[in-house]
């Protein structure tokens, strides 16, 4: 990843080694509370949609005479055979629309909030050089305890591309009608989530902690008597 210069002022992804958004309602909400320029906004999504645009297409084309060979060549969204959930989430059956938005909200929420805490370097922050990993374990424990709803997309830039691409190779327009319309929520709600996650942060923790320099000299000065 690219290394970035960390400003002292912040605690976000932007310090030490996250230079590479791949979460498309994180960079947003970067933007938003003035961690990331507006500027670099459309660069990083590009990236972020073609790249898993790309990455749907080449596992499309790995795995493609296992699927033609388990499907009969009829790629289908829902039914016995249905595909398309390797490539974008879909609710389960018993959920709700409104339950399924609100478990993905939730769901961006708890990894937001997990990301600030691995990456503030004004409180106790992770040991450096393992924050990648504590987040991908972040990223999987979210999967196992809330993962069952909806597949946890927490990120538009891995589900609306992927679903764009299986439109065009095959499934069809149902990728978009199937769930009560479901395409639209792991972009809405994963946005909203992080900006709640953000603030939330922020209220409860962030404007309670020192500047690093201010931190720092403290931890320097000598003690009186």
């Amino acid at each position: 990843m690219l290394q970035i210069r960390c400003n002292r002022a912040n605690a976000s992804l932007l310090c030490g080694f996250a230079g590479a958004h791949l979460n498309a309602a994180i960079t947003l909400t970067h933007c938003i509370f003035g961690n990331l320029p507006w500027r670099k906004l459309p660069a990083y999504l590009l990236g972020q949609f073609l790249g898993s645009f790309l990455a749907a297409a080449t596992i499309f084309g790995l795995y493609y005479d296992a699927l033609y060979d388990y499907t009969k060549g009829n790629f289908t969204v829902t039914g016995p055979t249905a595909t398309a959930s390797i490539f974008s989430t879909y609710p389960s059956s018993y959920m709700s629309l409104s339950g399924s938005f609100f478990t993905e909200v939730m769901a961006t929420v708890m990894l937001y909030l997990g990301i600030l805490v691995i990456h503030d370097e004004k409180n106790n922050g992770a040991l450096k050089g393992t924050q990648a990993l504590l987040t991908g374990i972040l990223v999987l424990g979210i999967g196992m305890g809330m993962g069952m709803n909806t597949g946890y997309a927490i990120n538009p830039s891995r589900d609306l591309p992927p679903r764009i691409f299986t439109a065009i190779a095959g499934w069809g327009v149902d990728v978009f009608t199937a769930g009560n319309c479901w395409w639209w929520v792991p972009l809405v709600a994963p946005t909203l989530g992080s900006l709640a996650g953000g603030l939330i942060y922020k209220l409860v923790i962030d404007i309670h902690n020192q500047p690093v320099l201010e931190v720092s000299e403290t931890l320097d000065r000598p003690e009186k008597g």
